[in-house]
């Protein structure tokens, strides 16, 4: 049977989609703190055309299409339709796997559909992430025993969702309570309030006066806004004595902050330097890293923050409750016990040699996970997960079932997640958008550290509990909100060694890592320390580990781990990732049914990635059958990687007996398999870019009918060696004419401009499109770098100003149109020397093609258009002016020659 996805997928539905909406997965994030975020829209686009068929009547095939596009519309579009359609097809029973299963955004799909879903991870952070939202949610929970604390309920007359929602209510608003007790003594009231929290900084002792000053990179607390001024603060500071402190002032900071880029000597210091307030000497960038990673910073407390009655943001110098209560944290963390004998209750888990990339903090001398906060937030941590226990113990014992109170306490962990985003040395306060608290992974998957930092109190705002458990609940309420479909299988294992027996599912349904992309269980290590703790008695199994350090086991993590410093032990390796994808593709095609398809949907922008990652399908046994692309990351995300378009994959398990091919056959059979797809292309409004990436299906497609492809003397070849052949026969399949003029005829390199011209224009491309352009031209990348230059973290074709070439008879149609528009500017004259240079007349076809192409196809507001339109303008007076000018060198030329003559006669 031929699926759906080998033949048509929705392309500019997901693209549509993926930004905004339902299909963004923007609610299915915001419940759990993960590092890649599949859209729901391709999640689901990329299930149901993996489970439903491609007919051969044409009419069924456009029934089915308009079926997948009313889909596309909502969450539980055409659900019914959907569901017959997928029973219909698969009379056995639909079953899909995702061996990557990640926060679980695919199987997700296939649970809102009822259709039986398995999700395996390797990391335990994602399969809790997983288990709470394609797992829990879906179960009924109708028959649990009411909550031993909160309101009581007619559960009669509440719906399964509602059920769940509301025992997270109560289960939120206890641990709030029960927190805020356990904590009291240590976030002191200020005028019968409790403060939203503390700005801390780091201090260091001046290697010259040897006063200890903090680390501050910004004086802004508020901007002005509307009617309210803005507010900052300076530190002042008495060397007298040796103390500081930090004074609040209306208005714009006025003073340079601690930290910041200083100049000595008339000449910039590399990097931020700390400037000591005492004395202003200047420590750079290497100096105030090494005191740190020595052990000599200290925190210290700067300002307090309330919210008034107007709640409105206030900030204040701590009073000397407050400032007696951090040292009373500190009193109280040394007499906190340990979870168990194997758990202590400050995180002992270790930072692994070479982090520093991944984990910011270990650069400053972080060397547990138990370092990454102040005495007072690890204890106020420490409390909360020991609450979180505890409640999980009364809930066992109110005659919960097990699983209900797994989830529950899943649920209160989640907000513990999200909460150390905004946790940790590494949450900067934030001015910008009102007073707020940053995010520790501004960097995607890695963890900040800043010098001052905010801790969120015990009360009300930003970065608090109650904050936090507010928006889980509000996901919730979202996602829960007319849930359909059958709870996931969720576990914890290994994509090379899958549990399951062979010929198991329909389709696996997957989105693998993406080489050094995110090294996720390192960028989720925080999570995993505090979340073993938090679930202690109900997921002991998280607590299991191989890692050496305690954190989450990494020796089958299938990625290449980017390493920064000393680690010898290191072992994720590009040979590892493709020892292991290639191990987890071979077991992907043994559990798949003969009639099944292995989806995989991948995005890099490297040629030499995709040239691994189709030899590890290759080694797999699989061969790819249809290859879709969509524009899915331009909407931002956590974790999000340097790439827009990402490719859904159908592969299938090679057939048995496949003949050897050769190369020229192969080559002729793939530009057939493209021209009579790109109709479809066209009719489907698939941009030209987008067929360039869509363009790897059939290629692969044709490749995968034979065992293996040789050359004319009988070596075998590289199937990469196919992919630019590929984006090439789109180009030609386009029939693409300039002027009347087929693109094939013109000059190779003018080709590359043209076309690249022709899909991009200005735009700026990732550098790697560059590489995948210059491949599919046959050209060295060297040879178009002039053509293509860097600019703004990507590359973009150069203007007319910027052409630096020289022309004469050998150059290129391109670098002569080029030529005539940079001395465009300069008149007849100049343009005249240009064309006559080149040895080109006004009768030149291709280059007058290429002139007139560059002026049709810039913008209007192009400055290269206006210039490429006067050059068209005044052809025939450059002709002339190229004639006077060739006429003049032939005059200086014969002139040279006569006065040599002379010289020889005397």
């Amino acid at each position: 049977m031929t699926r759906m996805i080998e033949r048509w997928f929705p392309s500019a539905e997901v693209s549509a989609n993926s930004d905004k909406g339902w299909g963004s997965g923007n609610s299915e994030i915001s419940l759990f703190m993960w590092f890649a975020k599949r859209p729901t829209a391709q999640a689901k686009a990329a299930t149901i055309c993996s489970l439903l068929p491609w007919p051969d009547d044409a009419e069924e095939q456009t029934r089915l299409q308009n079926l997948v596009r009313e889909a596309m519309t909502g969450r539980y579009a055409a659900w019914n339709e959907l569901q017959a359609e997928i029973a219909k097809t698969n009379p056995e029973g639909a079953t899909t796997l995702d061996p990557f299963s990640g926060r679980g955004m695919i199987p997700l799909e296939s649970a809102r559909l009822g259709v039986q879903a398995s999700a395996v991870d390797y990391s335990p952070i994602a399969v809790l992430a997983s288990h709470l939202l394609t797992s829990a949610p879906f179960e009924d929970w109708s028959e649990e025993p009411e909550l031993p604390f909160g309101e009581e309920r007619d559960h009669l007359l509440m719906s399964r969702t509602d059920r769940l929602l509301g025992d997270l209510e109560s289960l939120f608003a206890e641990i709030q309570t029960r927190h805020a007790a356990a904590m009291s003594d240590v976030y002191p009231r200020h005028n019968g309030a409790l403060p939203w929290g503390y700005l801390w900084s780091v201090t260091i002792p001046c290697q010259e006066c040897h006063h200890r000053f903090p680390l501050i990179g910004s004086y802004e607390l508020m901007p002005a806004r509307g009617d309210r001024g803005a507010v900052s603060f300076y530190i002042d500071a008495d060397r007298a004595t040796g103390t500081w402190e930090a004074v609040v002032t209306p208005g714009k900071p006025t003073r340079t902050p601690t930290l910041t880029n200083a100049v000595v000597n008339g000449k910039k210091v590399a990097g931020k330097s700390a400037i000591c307030v005492f004395c202003n000497h200047v420590h750079p960038l290497a100096v105030h890293r090494r005191l740190l990673d020595e052990g000599q910073g200290q925190d210290a407390l700067v300002l307090a923050a309330d919210i008034d009655v107007k709640s409105q943001k206030t900030f204040r110098q701590p009073t000397d409750a407050e400032r007696e209560a951090v040292a009373a944290a500190d009193r109280a963390l040394a007499a906190e016990p340990a979870f168990s004998p194997f758990l202590p209750a400050i995180p002992d888990e270790g930072i692994a040699p070479g982090n520093n990339n991944i984990i910011g903090p270990s650069i400053y001398g972080a060397k547990t996970y138990g370092d990454f906060m102040v005495t007072r937030q690890t204890l106020s941590y420490v409390r909360l997960a020991r609450i979180i226990n505890e409640l999980g113990d009364e809930l066992t014992a109110a005659g919960m079932s097990r699983d209900y109170v797994r989830a529950l306490t899943g649920y209160a962990t989640a907000v513990v997640v999200k909460k150390l985003r905004r946790s940790t040395r590494g949450a900067r306060f934030q001015s910008s958008g009102g007073a707020r608290v940053g995010d520790l992974f501004v960097n995607e998957g890695s963890i900040t550290f800043s010098h001052d930092f905010f801790e969120a109190g015990i009360g009300d705002g930003p970065g608090t509990w109650k904050s936090i458990a507010d928006n889980v609940l509000t996901a919730c309420r979202n996602l829960f909100a007319d849930l359909r479909g059958a709870p996931a299988s969720v576990q914890r294992g290994t994509a090379t060694a899958l549990p399951f027996p062979p010929r198991t599912f329909t389709a696996v349904v997957t989105d693998p890592p993406y080489d050094q992309m995110i090294a996720y269980a390192d960028a989720s290590d925080l999570f995993y320390t505090w979340a073993k703790r938090c679930l202690h008695n109900t997921w002991p199994e998280l607590a299991i580990t191989a890692d050496p350090h305690g954190c989450q086991d990494k020796s089958q993590e299938i990625i290449v781990k980017r390493v920064r410093g000393e680690a010898p032990d290191e072992h994720r390796t590009r040979e590892h990732y493709d020892t292991l994808i290639a191990d987890a593709f071979t077991q992907m095609r043994q559990v798949v049914r003969d009639d099944g398809v292995v989806t995989i949907v991948f995005g890099h922008g490297e040629p030499e990635v995709w040239q691994r990652l189709l030899h590890s399908i290759e080694r797999a046994g699989l061969v790819m059958t249809g290859s879709w692309p969509a524009n899915t990351e331009s909407g931002g995300q956590q974790g999000k990687a340097n790439i827009e378009t990402t490719l859904t994959m159908a592969c299938r398990p090679a057939p048995a007996g496949r003949p050897a091919g050769r190369k020229g056959a192969v080559e002729a059979e793939i530009k057939t398999e493209i021209k009579q797809r790109y109709p479809n292309w066209e009719r489907w409004g698939l941009a030209p870019a987008d067929m360039l990436m869509a363009a790897a299906g059939p290629a692969m497609e044709v490749v995968g009918r034979y065992s293996e492809v040789l050359d004319a003397k009988g070596e075998p070849v590289d199937i990469y060696t196919f992919l630019p052949l590929a984006r090439a026969a789109v180009q030609e399949a386009m029939a693409v004419e300039v002027n009347r003029q087929p693109l094939a005829a013109f000059d190779a390199r003018t080709r590359f401009a043209l076309w690249w011209i022709r899909l991009y224009g200005r735009q700026v491309q990732a550098k790697s499109e560059l590489r995948w352009q210059a491949l599919a031209s046959s050209l060295d990348l060297a040879s178009v770098r002039n053509l293509v230059a860097d600019a703004d973290k990507g590359v973009r074709f150069i203007t007319s100003r910027e052409y630096s070439g020289k022309v004469d008879g050998d150059s290129a149609s391109i670098d002569v149109a080029l030529a005539l528009a940079a001395a465009s500017g300069e008149g007849l004259q100049a343009m005249g020397h240009v064309l006559a240079a080149s040895e080109r007349g006004v009768d030149d076809t291709y280059l007058w093609s290429t002139v007139q192409f560059l002026a049709d196809r810039l913008p209007d507001n192009d400055p290269d258009s206006i210039a490429f339109t006067r050059v068209l303008r005044t052809r025939p007076g450059i002709g002339s002016a190229a004639e006077a000018a060739a006429a003049s060198v032939l005059e200086s030329a014969r002139r040279q020659q006569e006065q040599d003559a002379q010289l020889r006669l005397h």
